[in-house]
């Protein structure tokens, strides 16, 4: 799975949003704010991954454990997807 085209992540001041670019934005109005956590796993997304891949990165990378990164990956995925921001 990974992000649809058309969507970028920028950091404004000490925000990082999402906001959609080109064909994105007539199907999208709005934008998205993410912590960080949700900004690094955005940026996994942008390209093709699992989340199987995810949790390895998030365990490699912050200190959780491996069930919470999965519920919470499986969260922010689900939720990217209802959004139909994902392929």
């Amino acid at each position: 799975m990974k992000i649809k085209q058309g969507f970028v992540l920028r950091q404004v001041a000490d925000a990082t949003i999402v906001v959609p670019s080109g064909k994105a934005s007539l199907d999208f109005n709005g934008m998205i704010t993410l912590n960080e956590t949700g900004a690094f796993l955005w940026s996994l997304l942008e390209n093709e991954t699992t989340v199987d891949e995810m949790v390895e990165a998030m365990l490699a990378d912050y200190e959780v454990d491996e069930a919470t990164a999965r519920a919470g990956i499986e969260r922010f995925v689900a939720k990217l997807d209802s959004e139909g921001l994902l392929e």
